[in-house]
């Protein structure tokens, strides 16, 4: 049996110590639920009438209560590319559930945000709030008692995140994520990156733009870059929570089907009656957290979920920080390089060996928790591919190689020993930044600073060429409190212009950059974030700041007693206030935690057991 790293050892039995009570608290609560109420046993029985009424060929199991219902709580709409796909997915669930002697309904929908199409625009401000509505949405589908397992629809960027911070408010029932995969490749991403910097220089036009853009994201399923989206996916699997090798399957195929399945028939031998219970609950504990982090670092994910792993954690009564990142991110090596780290995309990684390949190269080395409790079998099933045989579902083991060394690569030579996420600490205060997708050559930089309350203000100045300069950006007023923290997209091609000139360039922001943010070194969440008090709101124009990743620090090179004795400073928010629904959000501005605490609104009432604070 190989021995578990060190360091992931450490890690976890850290993060155990400090969730103690509140993970007991958190698994009291799912006990009580599961006997006190919870369940169609204790509907009355106009309350389960209401329940069938509908059911049709269904209604007469339901009404007996003789078999599992399974809940289907779904994020489809036919504007999100990713979730177009789930349109039919009720319809045949319910047919696979039949198969198996079970039944299913549709228990609600949720929101599904695209943040491509939000991007730089005011509908990005209720972007990461989306995340806690779904969690609500998830919560008021599964609320009316009436399953005994649950299949959540949803792939993107706050949907995942949302569904299972609602769903582990049923952590008794067990359920299972089914994804619909990705769109086909389209047109090559430093493609796209390059067409996009030229219009950033005045050297394209929009409709030269646009139809880089459209060839790149051309059809349904997700798109193709290895954003927070597809690091979703990667997740779920590495916490045990899919159909193993579900994640990359692209949409409309028979294997994708068989999937789906799959899944509905495996939620229903998973349940309380039967000999092999895995409550939600149960299988998100500690170590699948853990395993989460491990394989966003192996394999270059995205920076939102340095926000949203802390608030999944949150749901379950586990406290992950940063810090806990930092060190993981040293001891686990960067396995994988996909857009933006590298050339290919995730279906190039998913030809080259994709999850089961990385699943099994960490378990192989000691660096993943294999004794976690998943809804697929063993951490160790996760280390294959699902294959179709004379049209049967097999699954057969990973590429004992990689197929494309270019985009995947074993622990024995990976891309980097370090997994590319790191803490950045100093009198600025705490951030994260992403080095697997930047130049060694840039982790450091130290250069005087210009400061924007937006970030329309800094494309601005980079038009009126203001910042052809060794320059560090600072964009501030961007977190959680102060406009909902929206992506700062539209920073990456401007900034990857001055850089590709030659000059140093970093970001640093109390604001976010998602998974796509690229090869310019950006410190980005940075907390307390400035409405909050944070020490960002005390830097000046001209101050000179270095960000040093191999240091680990963030610092304003101001002297000591000046910088104690500066004020902070404000900034005019009203424009975030109001317009594109932004006014019935300020209740959620006003309550929101931290980035590091997981910016979450409907955090309090998930850990307020037993007396206990939800800090």
């Amino acid at each position: 049996m190989t021995t578990l790293h060190p360091t992931i050892a450490a890690v976890t039995d850290r993060i155990i110590q400090r969730s103690a009570l509140r993970r007991a608290a958190y698994l009291d609560l799912m006990e009580r639920q599961r006997e006190a109420g919870t369940n169609r046993g204790n509907l009355s029985c106009g309350n389960l009438a209401h329940g069938f009424a509908a059911a049709g060929d269904d209604k007469p199991i339901i009404r007996t209560g003789g078999a599992m219902n399974i809940g289907i709580v779904t994020a489809y709409n036919d504007m999100l590319s990713a979730h177009q796909p789930y349109g039919r997915y009720p319809e045949q669930i319910k047919l696979f559930a039949r198969e198996v002697g079970v039944t299913a309904q549709v228990a609600g929908g949720v929101p599904a945000m695209c943040d491509g199409v939000t991007q730089g625009q005011a509908g990005m401000d209720l972007s990461l709030f989306s995340r806690d509505n779904i969690a609500q949405g998830t919560v008021i589908a599964l609320s009316h008692a009436m399953f005994e397992g649950a299949l959540l629809l949803g792939i993107c960027d706050k949907i995942v995140p949302g569904l299972l911070i609602g769903a582990l408010r049923f952590g008794h029932l067990p359920q299972i994520l089914i994804p619909a995969g990705p769109m086909p490749s389209g047109l090559a991403n430093k493609e796209k990156q390059r067409v996009r910097q030229l219009y950033a220089e005045g050297k394209a036009t929009r409709d030269e733009l646009l139809d880089a853009e459209a060839a790149s994201y051309h059809g349904a399923g997700t798109c193709t870059f290895y954003g927070t989206a597809n690091s979703n996916q990667m997740m779920m699997e590495l916490m045990g929570l899919h159909i193993p090798g579900s994640a990359f399957t692209n949409p409309g195929t028979k294997l994708r089907q068989a999937l789906t399945r799959a899944a509905t028939h495996r939620v229903a031998t998973i349940g309380w009656d039967g000999d092999d219970y895995r409550p939600l609950a149960r299988c998100v504990d500690e170590k699948a957290i853990v395993n989460a982090a491990i394989g966003l670092l192996a394999t270059g994910g995205s920076t939102n979920h340095a926000i949203h792993l802390p608030a999944i954690a949150r749901a379950a009564g586990i406290i992950i920080d940063w810090q806990d990142f930092d060190e993981l991110s040293h001891a686990v090596p960067l396995l994988a390089r996909v857009y933006p780290n590298g050339a290919g995309d995730v279906n190039n990684f998913h030809a080259a060996g994709g999850i089961g390949y990385v699943v099994r190269e960490l378990l192989d080395a000691g660096l993943l928790h294999g004794d976690v409790l998943t809804v697929g079998g063993t951490m160790a099933d996760y280390g294959s591919e699902p294959v179709l045989v004379e049209d049967a579902l097999q699954w057969q083991a990973a590429p004992a190689a990689s197929r494309d060394d270019t985009m995947l690569r074993p622990v024995a030579a990976p891309f980097s020993p370090d997994g590319g996420m790191r803490l950045l600490m100093g009198n600025l205060g705490r951030a994260i930044i992403k080095t697997s997708a930047v130049a060694e050559d840039r982790w450091t930089i130290e250069a005087p600073c210009r400061i924007f309350d937006n970030q329309d203000a800094v494309l601005a100045a980079f038009k009126a060429g203001e910042l052809e300069q060794d320059l560090i950006v600072v964009v501030r007023f961007q977190g959680p409190r102060a406009n909902g923290m929206p992506e700062l997209h539209k920073l990456t091609p401007p900034l990857a212009v001055l850089q590709d000139e030659g000059f140093k360039v970093a970001l640093v922001t109390d604001g976010r950059m998602s998974g796509a943010s690229g090869k310019v070194p950006a410190a980005i969440h940075v907390s307390p974030e400035c409405l909050a008090g944070g020490e960002l709101a005390r830097v000046r124009d001209g101050d000179l700041i270095r960000l040093d990743a191999e240091a680990g620090t963030l610092t304003a090179l101001v002297d000591a007693a000046e910088w104690a004795a500066r004020p902070l400073a404000t900034a005019d928010l009203s424009a975030n206030e109001s317009g594109t629904g932004r006014e019935l959000f300020a209740p959620a501005r006003t309550c929101v935690g931290s980035a590091e605490e997981g910016a979450m609104i409907v955090g309090s009432a998930a850990f307020a057991l037993h007396g206990l604070s939800p800090a």
